[in-house]
């Protein structure tokens, strides 16, 4: 770095003289020291505002786990559609088979890693998209990703393949699962380049993979029985179903008819417009699209399939201005710039968004709003999937403030849309960098 300048005595000197002399930052200094910066932060009499009432809201059954895996995305499409079975069954209680989406995902995305490995083996090691590749697979994903499984290889109860440690309890293996793709990737690119066809050795890659997911996560039920007891404490069976039979007889939620609809108020990404994202997917004959429109225009379409009583899927940065145990998301229910001595935190999502400071990294489902004499919306419930602990039951509420920025997606029906954004979603998708915010996963 040219001139660069360093750290010099005086200047610690003067800072330390200054930060004795600030009995504030003393006050904040002892708070700090055994109580974690968001509880210390806390404004409980701000997050008091945000009621626990809401003018629309869609009755649920209770909250999900999804434990220590990083599957969001997939709990939170599974609490849409196991309203529905349950609804279908007029049962008190339902949940579908995280095991089952997990597993497939984890193998599609292997497949997905080694097929981009090989697309981009003319590139060196070193090419920042080759180091984009080797960062692996992870738990997380996006709504299109499900829609992606749920056509190939259907859903299935919980109680037709529950969970397993390793399912609830990701990290170690997938670091490990991590590890030999990595290793496969060597041998991959080296076939390439040598110009050899790496079809038959990956085939025999994935089926060593496919193994050692077998082993994690149980092998996939092909056919399985169905049975419930009801409201009426009546028993039901179903027999020989297959996953794809289950979803077209129980759920039957049309997931083409639904689509994605992302605020990206970045400038080199014009709303109306349609993206994709490089590289992202998990399985490979799948497809990532994006329609960008202003924000209060996503909240109109939030707020009317809500009205119309269909829960919506959305994707946010949680890790902003949020409490766990209170189940409060709100920006002004949090001090963290006063108690840290008067920092200046504001930034434009637009700002946040391009020097990385946000992006989408949580799913969750949007059960309620909350609209003002004017017909604003200016709170919103939602349905997490991390048990009854955490929150109300589980459940939290986000003021509007924090809605429109940290909120990056919502999942809408296309009959909510006008004419010229369903022409907008048949156009060729701009393609955008494998490392664009817009390419985060929940």
């Amino acid at each position: 770095m040219r001139n660069a300048k360093p750290i010099t005595a005086q200047m610690i000197e003067r800072f330390q003289k200054n930060y004795e002399k600030d009995k504030t930052a003393k006050t904040f200094t002892a708070a700090a020291a055994k109580t974690v910066l968001s509880d210390v932060a806390f404004s409980p009499m701000d997050a008091a505002k945000l009621e626990n009432s809401f003018s629309i809201e869609i009755p649920t059954r209770g909250t999900m786990d999804q434990k220590k895996s990083g599957r969001c995305w997939l709990f939170a499409s599974m609490n849409i559609m196991r309203e529905l079975v349950a609804k279908n069954c007029n049962m008190e209680k339902f949940e579908l088979s995280g095991n089952y989406l997990a597993f497939w995902d984890k193998f599609e995305k292997m497949n997905f890693f080694l097929e981009s490995i090989i697309d981009s083996a003319d590139l060196e090691v070193s090419d920042r998209t080759v180091n984009w590749i080797l960062s692996g697979l992870n738990d997380g994903g996006q709504w299109d990703m499900m829609v992606s499984l749920i056509q190939k290889y259907g859903i299935v109860p919980s109680s037709v393949m529950p969970e397993t440690f390793q399912s609830s309890n990701t990290h170690n293996m997938s670091q490990i699962l991590n590890m030999k793709l990595r290793k496969d990737a060597i041998e991959l690119r080296a076939l390439v380049k040598e110009g050899n066809d790496p079809s038959e050795r990956k085939e025999e890659m994935l089926e060593e993979l496919f193994r050692a997911l077998c082993i994690c996560f149980g092998r996939p039920v092909e056919r399985f029985d169905f049975a419930y007891t009801d409201k009426e404490r009546q028993y039901h069976i179903d027999y020989d179903l297959t996953p794809h039979s289950f979803y077209e007889k129980y759920i039957k939620l049309a997931l083409e008819d639904y689509v994605s609809v992302i605020h990206a108020p970045t400038k080199d990404k014009p709303y109306g417009k349609t993206y994709t994202v490089k590289y992202l997917g998990n399985v490979v004959e799948g497809k990532i699209r994006y329609l960008n429109l202003p924000m209060e225009e996503l909240k109109k379409l939030a707020v009317q399939q809500l009205k119309d009583g269909e829960a919506v899927w959305f994707g946010s940065d949680y890790g902003k201005y949020s409490s766990r145990t209170d189940g409060i998301l709100d920006q002004n229910s949090f001090v963290y710039g006063e108690i840290l001595g008067g920092l200046d935190l504001s930034m434009t999502k637009e700002e946040r968004l391009d020097y990385r400071d946000s992006a989408m990294n949580h799913a969750m489902v949007l059960v309620g709003v909350n609209l003002d004499r004017d017909g604003r919306p200016n709170r919103w419930k939602i349905e997490n999937s991390w048990g009854e602990e955490p929150g109300k039951k589980g459940y939290f509420i986000a003021s509007d403030a924090w809605f429109d920025e940290f909120t990056y997606q919502v999942i809408i029906h296309k009959k909510y849309l006008t004419e010229e954004w369903k022409k907008a979603l048949e156009e060729e998708p701009i393609e955008l960098a494998p490392w664009d915010p817009m390419g985060s996963l929940a």
